[in-house]
């Protein structure tokens, strides 16, 4: 199977969307090798800028581009741009209503060994309280390439965060329907409710083929936009399945599992288990060290299926 990230995804997606539309810029933060985006920025110099390492200023340049009628795409390590710049992002890109794509690069614990200060599980937290800001986190290169070229047509600020390393793919191919906003049901299932988002996605789905190995019905939810969020796959969800577990790279404040709990909780209460990083520093270390630290792995999601429908299971 193969693997890609999902950073070259997006270079190889806007290389081809450039030649035909020459709106399309690239700006980076000396972030040209770390996002993938040498190929662009040496194929079209013309639609390409090099900021250096000034987040602030990538964002108030590329508010300025779009206000001009360009389609800037901002990329940067997710952990300075959602936090060094946070304020031009709500100010010049969320208030001023501007067609920014912000590209959160290397996100979540992508940089594990670096440790806090270079991990993001912030920033979907901080994203949602700004009014006007989408935000969405691609599970696979599929969605990555749906999601980019979807982003060229959609006009206004949007978040993305992506991850550093080549991903397992969750879909066979890129022939689907993908839709801002709207959840995608990768499994069907009646007795349990797992949500992913991001690279979390295939956890989720391992976890409930599992879980069919122990009789259990578990539904899979690909949440790639956090918001707008897609309260009617939630509650659904809900209501059908009684029990919802959600599965992040991300702080469990603030992030996917809270803005899961927001609409349950108001409109249909049923028990529900937030998976993510805990209130403290993550461990530094790889992905997989920090996942397995967590539990937020296959084999912890169906023991955490299998405690909340009362089932004993096998470990």
């Amino acid at each position: 199977m193969n693997k890609i990230p999902n950073r070259q995804v997006i270079c190889d997606t806007l290389l081809d969307l450039a030649r035909d539309d020459r709106d399309i810029m690239v700006l980076a933060s000396d972030s040209r090798g770390s996002a993938a985006m040498a190929p662009f920025a040496n194929t079209f110099p013309e639609q390409f800028v090099e900021v250096g390492i000034a987040e602030q200023n990538i964002v108030g340049m590329s508010a300025g581009l779009a206000h001009s009628g360009k389609k800037p795409f901002v990329t940067s390590p997710a952990c300075f741009l959602s936090m060094r710049s946070i304020e031009q992002v709500k100010v010049d890109v969320a208030y001023s209503r501007t067609n920014v794509k912000l590209i959160g690069i290397s996100g979540g614990i992508s940089y594990g060994a670096l440790g806090m200060s270079h991990h993001s599980v912030q920033d979907i937290a901080v994203a949602r309280a700004i009014p006007g800001l989408a935000i969405i986190l691609p599970a696979d290169r599929h969605e990555t390439k749906k999601l980019t070229e979807a982003l060229v047509k959609y006009n206004g600020g949007v978040y993305v965060r992506i991850g550093r390393n080549p991903v397992e793919d969750v879909y066979e191919s890129d022939d689907y329907s993908f839709e801002i906003g709207k959840a995608v049901t990768l499994k069907k299932g009646t007795e349990v409710t797992i949500i992913g988002t991001g690279e979390t996605v295939r956890i989720a789905l391992d976890a409930a083929n599992a879980l069919a190995d122990e009789g259990v019905s578990a539904r899979v939810l690909n949440m790639h936009t956090i918001k707008p969020l897609d309260k009617e796959a939630i509650l659904m969800a809900a209501r059908e399945t009684g029990r919802i577990i959600t599965v992040e790279e991300h702080s469990i404040h603030g992030g996917l599992g809270a803005a899961v709990a927001e609409v349950v909780v108001q409109n249909h209460p049923v028990p529900i288990k937030i998976l993510g990083i805990p209130d403290e520093p993550a461990i530094a270390g790889k992905t997989a060290e920090v996942f397995e630290h967590y539990g937020i792995t296959q084999q912890n999601i169906k023991q955490i299926a299998l405690d909340m429908i009362g089932k004993a299971g096998t470990v």
